[in-house]
């Protein structure tokens, strides 16, 4: 790049910066404002209404963000929310439920005897993901089983899966299996890196299981995140996204990862699903929509 493109590029990449700022502290100040902030040209960003907006009531969790103009949301377990009420705002808004959790870490799918649970936590899961016109659902592979190698828990995931995966199909809803790190949050959990998770997708078979490939997390087990995006995408078992800056799992520009050129690769790859923002804000909620939309420039 000669030295006048790259003044060039540097400057309108201020001036683009300093529109949405500018824009955004008068969102502050005018509802229809920040209305625009979600609406991000590229990448469709779904909030994580568990992490987001939390001294809320859940509901009103899920109009702030339809306020900011994201186009979706999405949260963790089901159960214990009023599913029908969620159904009939979200449809109201216009707003999308990404993905929810099905399947958490206790007890774990690595565990044999625990797959008849598995099998009716999707069947329950499908049932609320139709009520929200969802269409994925989270699943986790468990914490380390004592006496088993990984090895051991990584097959008893592929077998857990196998059975699971004709009640998803059936119900045209995706299983996202989501790998962790274990240098930071998840200590002790049996599954991290994006190897050993596409090996359990490839050896299940499903066109409904796909990973949950939480960009954070496998920034943590492994870096290079554009290089493994490519294999992901190549091997097709890439269902999901998520993110969050490290260290501290807040939201972009707070850490050391530079998402403008992570999202780009996604989008150039043709990833098109949501990206869920599975992040706590590190000061307010408006401050980090701010920050995502400024991610989406390139």
């Amino acid at each position: 790049m000669s030295e006048f493109n790259r003044r060039s590029f540097l400057a309108t990449s201020v001036a683009l910066g300093t529109a949405i700022s500018q824009s955004s502290i008068q969102g502050q100040e005018k509802a229809e404002d920040v209305s625009q902030i979600g609406k991000t040209p590229h990448t469709k960003f779904a909030v994580n209404i568990e992490m987001w907006y939390r001294k809320l009531p859940f509901l009103e969790r899920i109009k702030m963000a339809a306020k900011y103009g994201f186009p979706a949301v999405e949260f963790w377990p089901w159960q214990g929310k009023d599913i029908d009420a969620i159904a009939a705002l979200s449809k109201e808004l216009g707003i999308a439920i990404a993905q929810f959790t099905a399947w958490g870490f206790e007890p774990g799918m690595n565990d044999p005897k625990n797959h008849a649970a598995v099998v009716k936590a999707v069947e329950e899961g499908c049932a609320v993901a139709k009520k929200l016109n969802c269409k994925m659902m989270c699943v986790v592979g468990g914490n380390d089983q004592p006496g088993m190698t990984q090895a051991q828990m990584h097959a008893n995931i592929i077998k857990g899966l196998k059975l699971a995966a004709p009640v998803a199909e059936a119900n045209d809803v995706t299983l996202i299996l989501e790998p962790m790190n274990i240098r930071v949050d998840h200590k002790g959990h049996c599954l991290y890196g994006s190897a050993p998770s596409i090996a359990i997708c490839q050896a299940v078979g499903s066109t409904h299981v796909k990973i949950n490939w939480d960009l954070y997390h496998m920034h943590i087990t492994e870096g290079d995140l554009c290089g493994h995006l490519r294999e992901g995408i190549a091997a097709k078992q890439i269902g999901y996204l998520q993110l969050a800056d490290h260290p501290g799992r807040n939201e972009p520009g707070t850490g050391e990862l530079h998402y403008n050129r992570v999202l780009k690769e996604a989008h150039d790859l043709g990833y098109r699903g949501f990206v869920g923002l599975e992040c706590s804000p590190k000061t307010t909620e408006h401050a980090a929509a701010v920050a995502v939309a400024k991610a989406d420039i390139w």
